[in-house]
């Protein structure tokens, strides 16, 4: 087997402190069982997922953690935005520089949105949705279509093939996933680097290609619940039994043999590096 413990997170972009449903729920499925949480706020849920972490690291498991959200944007934001380096850590850093969560989930997701967007266009692109109450000339409320003619995609590769995905420029309403990304990078990148396990640690498909090393001990992916269908006895709520039935699924494909090739998904003729370097891909999607 590839490994030994399978941790799935369903994020959240909450601006209180929230649990129970659309809330965030942690699943961790090892070697001594599973454990299910449901942190109230995203500085509590880093913070298990680094004991969690540490816990695998001192006893020497292997781990896959998946995160319910877009580890990228569509090809060409990175230079739109003037970012030198690998565009997709370039993304990360910037984000993380710019995104401010207090401890109480206060944030500001919709004015670094809108930050953005002056930037890449000077104007309400790419980035849409905001609260009734926020009022921002670089923020607009409903969908711009403007995509074609900005020559920046609304979807990356991946959400073109997952039927239902939402683009992750989209901040607010049904299936919206742009404000969990903003809130969700800075943390999968605080654990991804956190020096006690950083030498080990691999963001797929980012740093270690489409596919696999050894020297990938802690795997950070991410994955898309809604494509498998939850078994509803592990909830309720719909997030809980969504987070235990994926890391359930996951355990399973790896006793099967099978897990491996899902991290060398074929992509068809697309062009290898904008998954690579720009895009990435959700593990578990495979033609």
């Amino acid at each position: 087997m590839l490994f030994d413990t399978y941790i799935l997170v369903d994020w959240s972009a909450a601006t209180t402190p929230k649990i129970g449903r659309d809330s965030i729920w942690i699943c961790r499925l090892g070697p001594s069982g599973e454990t299910v949480a449901n942190p109230p706020t995203r500085h509590a849920a880093r913070a298990l997922l680094a004991e969690m972490l540490a816990q695998a690291a001192a006893d020497g498991e292997r781990v896959v953690a998946g995160f319910d959200f877009p580890f990228g944007y569509p090809v060409g934001f990175a230079a739109r935005l003037g970012l030198g380096g690998t565009p997709w850590r370039a993304v990360w850093d910037e984000i993380a520089r710019l995104v401010e969560d207090r401890a109480d989930n206060r944030n500001n997701r919709f004015l670094v949105a809108a930050q953005l967007n002056e930037r890449v266009s000077h104007a309400a692109f790419p980035f849409w949705g905001r609260p009734v109450r926020l009022d921002h000339a670089f923020l607009g409320p409903k969908h711009h279509r403007r995509h074609e003619a900005e020559g920046l995609h609304e979807k990356r590769l991946i959400d073109n093939w997952m039927i239902g995905a939402q683009p992750c420029w989209k901040l607010i309403g049904a299936g919206s996933v742009g404000g969990q990304v903003l809130t969700g990078l800075p943390v999968v990148r605080a654990l991804r680097d956190d020096p006690r396990w950083a030498a080990q640690a691999r963001v797929w498909p980012f740093e270690t290609g489409l596919g696999l090393g050894p020297e990938a001990r802690i795997v950070f992916a991410e994955v898309w619940p809604s494509w498998w269908k939850p078994c509803a006895k592990l909830g309720p709520p719909k997030d809980r039994a969504q987070v235990r039935t994926v890391a359930r699924i996951f355990a399973a494909a790896d006793r099967a043999g099978v897990l491996a090739a899902w991290f060398s998904p074929d992509i068809g003729d697309a062009d290898p590096r904008r998954v690579i370097d720009e895009e990435a891909w959700t593990l578990g999607v495979i033609a």
